[in-house]
């Protein structure tokens, strides 16, 4: 099993038994390219209660030594608990990942929420930019507007991505706390969490903000009658985030 096989592997059973989460399907979905006859790739899905579902989508590509593994673990709609996100890859000899917490309220306007939710992950982040081996993954403004400015987003070594497990621990750890505790009733921010947590997901995973989505989908070109064998388009396992 590859590094990030392991990490996204392990951290999904940490998910899915902390919360009893249970899996819909096996897989939910199957990727397919024409670059393989059998599936790349699947699709998992898990539902719950305090973790309303987790997605897990994992591609693995040896033709063009891909090996990539994602996880978006998301809580309520109406909920101002923040996501959980882990992405870990190899690509090549290379190696990146991507963690966050996906805020669900501005954190410029809410304060005392940023300080209850973020501050906590300040050490586990300044710790983590230290690792020998760590280069700041190429993202544009726009897709870290989106996101937390807590996110790790690295190409790494070998080394240090051998060294990934500790600020993931960190950030779950910290997560599974939130999940189950709250937060102080004077730190929870005001709004509209379900539509404002749409329209962030439909900006997060929009392959015009992040080019990835549309980068994978280019690995199912040339692909005739998809629809009348049954396989699934990358297309498809995006939706289940959105």
């Amino acid at each position: 099993m590859s590094l990030p096989q392991q990490l996204s592997f392990g951290t999904l059973e940490k998910i899915k038994t902390r919360f009893g989460l249970t899996e819909v399907g096996s897989p939910y979905l199957s990727l397919s390219s024409p670059m393989s006859p059998a599936p790349v790739g699947s699709v998992r899905f898990f539902s719950g209660d305090k973790v309303h579902k987790m997605v897990y989508i994992g591609l693995v590509v040896p033709p063009i030594g891909l090996d990539s593994h994602m996880i978006f673990a998301f809580t309520k709609p109406e909920s101002h608990i923040p996501h959980f996100t882990l992405d870990s890859v190899m690509a090549g000899p290379h190696f990146a990942f991507h963690l966050d917490l996906i805020p669900r309220a501005d954190l410029g306007a809410n304060l005392k929420y940023l300080n209850a939710v973020f501050d906590s992950l300040t050490p586990i982040f300044d710790d983590a930019k230290k690792i020998e081996g760590l280069t700041a993954a190429q993202l544009g403004p726009k897709q870290y507007a989106l996101m937390s400015p807590w996110m790790l987003a690295y190409r790494a070594s070998e080394s240090a991505f051998e060294q990934i497990q500790t600020p993931v621990n960190g950030y779950l750890d910290h997560w599974f706390n939130l999940v189950e505790n709250g937060v102080p009733a004077d730190a929870v921010p005001t709004g509209d969490f379900a539509a404002r947590d749409q329209l962030n997901r439909n900006a997060i995973f929009d392959p015009e903000v992040d080019k990835v989505w549309a980068q994978v989908e280019r690995l199912w070109a040339g692909r005739r009658s998809l629809e009348e064998s049954g396989e699934r388009r990358p297309s498809e396992a995006r939706s289940c985030v959105r």
